[in-house]
């Protein structure tokens, strides 16, 4: 039996560890479909913009040169022609060289606050990964009583793992770092079902249901976590920044999490329910799997030096991103006490200071090594940092110009968007469907911006249309390339592309239906709008 357990393990763990998408092996007809969508990008691109600043409209140049740009950015973010930052890029530098904008007024919007809270949050999770903090909490959450014991409780305690850890961590990273641990408990069950007989000889364990159960939980409970928190995901940062820039209404990190938290609860709820019933395990009852986390938990020891001053410095952030709503509710948003600390704790400040603790607090004093080093933070996703910047460039632009307004305008005449939940119902069917075919992150950039002056034409405030177009922008669950974390746990084999689909249509359906009924509650609950 040992040399069955290990001949599981190798074909689980050896064959199947995590690689980027850009890693990942394709099949022919992927591959054909990759190249052929970024070489179609490549050419459409301009073809498009060209065809656009041709067109005889009666507009002004500035809003015909504005939008040409933008419809050619948003045909490179599709197509991912070239990478998805360099396209905001590309459209900035062209806004400026046809003179749509002064170089200095474009450029300030990466002087946002909120650029600020992606770098320091990026900081403070790239400490939290490598010293192994997010591991430590995942193993802990494993090992409660009675969790060990079941199929159903080991997925679902997975899925609120990666949803937690999600709320502050990277989606992709999380994910990426759980999978070796979900391939673990994964080899553990499938030796449980040989040794029982219940599978063939010779089985194929990358083939089990409770396998493909496993891993979409994780990546389908990052994406849901990712919601829980501004942070939790780029999506989220860019549609608040876009929300505030066009309502000049801020949305605090308290009122964010008093909005999302239930409706990441009934999606979560949800998951469960969808994932088990389509995927439903071959065995209820396992043993082993404790054992295995108990073991993992072992191998772990103490809280190192740098795992504590990495809680720390997590703790001091979270804390004082939080205080404003606190205050808020104790005296009210109104009050001079309210606006002086929300002014102070700012969260982008609170954010890179709490960052920097990471390069104050020492692992050794007598060697002057702190937690973090420079080459550290300089792993952290800049990408998605430029990204952001160019992405709040073309909302500004858009209000300043105009072409917002005739957006909108045209865009509700045209299709009869006259009340706040038919522009919230088509906000979030656009972004699922964008999301698909591109990142969440360039989904939030190119719906949010068409939402806003829809809603603002129909009369309505964009809060609630454009809030349920972020949120949305974070599903995209069908498909390997609509996530980071969908490629990863395809990338382990134990996914079926036609099970990733079944799974992923039932949770885009269900998902929807939840934002559109919660939200608008939630938001009137929370006081924003």
């Amino acid at each position: 039996m040992d040399g069955a357990k290990t001949d599981v393990e190798d074909r689980l763990l050896g064959g199947a560890t995590y690689r980027s998408l850009g890693e990942q092996q394709l099949s022919p007809a992927e591959e054909r479909f990759e190249r052929g969508r970024r070489t179609v990008g490549l050419f459409l691109a301009p073809a498009i913009t060209l065809l656009f600043l041709a067109l005889p409209l009666s507009i002004p140049p500035s809003q015909q040169v504005l939008g040409g740009v933008l419809l050619g950015v948003i045909v490179l973010w599709i197509t991912e022609a070239v990478p998805i930052p360099i396209g905001g890029l590309i459209g900035v530098g062209l806004i400026v060289v046809f003179g749509v904008a002064e170089a200095a007024d474009v450029l300030a919007p990466f002087g946002s606050s909120t650029v600020f809270t992606f770098i320091g949050a990026f900081i403070l999770a790239q400490a939290m990964l490598k010293h192994g903090l997010a591991r430590r909490f995942a193993f802990r959450i494993l090992s409660l009583p009675g969790v060990g014991r079941s199929t159903s409780r080991v997925i679902i305690a997975f899925g609120v793992v990666t949803a937690l850890l999600s709320a502050f961590v990277s989606n992709t990273a999380t994910v990426a770092m759980l999978l070796p641990t979900a391939l673990g408990i994964l080899s553990v069950i499938a030796k449980l079902l040989q040794d029982r007989g219940l599978v063939e000889p010779g089985f194929d364990p990358t083939r089990l249901r409770v396998g493909a159960a496993l891993m979409l939980m994780l990546a389908y409970g990052a994406s849901v976590g990712g919601l829980l928190t501004p942070v939790g995901s780029p999506p989220n940062l860019i549609g608040r920044g876009l929300i505030e820039e066009a309502t000049g209404e801020r949305i605090s990190f308290a009122q964010w999490m008093a909005v999302a938290a239930p409706i990441c609860l009934v999606m979560f709820a949800v998951l469960a329910i969808v994932l088990l019933l389509l995927n439903k395990p071959e065995i209820r009852r396992i043993e082993g799997v404790a054992e295995y986390v108990a073991a993992e938990r072992a191998k772990l020891g103490k809280l190192s030096v740098a795992e504590r001053n990495t809680l720390i410095a997590f703790v001091v952030t979270v804390t004082f991103w939080i205080v404003p709503g606190i205050v808020a509710v104790i005296a009210g948003t109104d009050s001079a006490v309210y606006d002086t600390v929300s002014a102070r704790l700012n969260e982008g400040v609170v954010a890179v200071l709490g960052a920097s603790l990471l390069f104050l607090l020492p692992v050794s004093w007598r060697q002057r090594e702190y937690t973090l080093n420079w080459s550290d933070a300089a792993r952290i996703d800049w990408g998605t940092i430029v990204l952001f910047g160019t992405g709040i460039i073309f909302g500004s632009l858009l209000a300043d110009t105009g072409l917002a307004e005739t957006i909108g305008t045209s865009s509700a005449d045209a299709l009869g968007l006259g009340s706040t939940f038919a522009i919230t119902a088509f906000a979030v069917v656009l972004a699922i469907v964008v999301s698909e075919t591109t990142s969440n992150t360039a989904s939030a950039a190119v719906v949010v911006p068409i939402i806003i002056p829809i809603a603002v034409a129909a009369g309505i405030n964009p809060l609630v249309p454009a809030l349920a177009a972020t949120f949305a922008a974070s599903f995209g669950f069908m498909l390997p390339v609509s996530t980071p974390q969908n490629a990863v746990v395809y990338g382990s084999g134990v996914v079926p592309i036609t099970t990733m689909i079944r799974s992923g249509v039932s949770f885009d359906v269900l998902g929807a239906i939840v934002i559109l009924l919660l939200l608008p509650l939630m938001v009137a609950a929370v006081g924003l709008g």
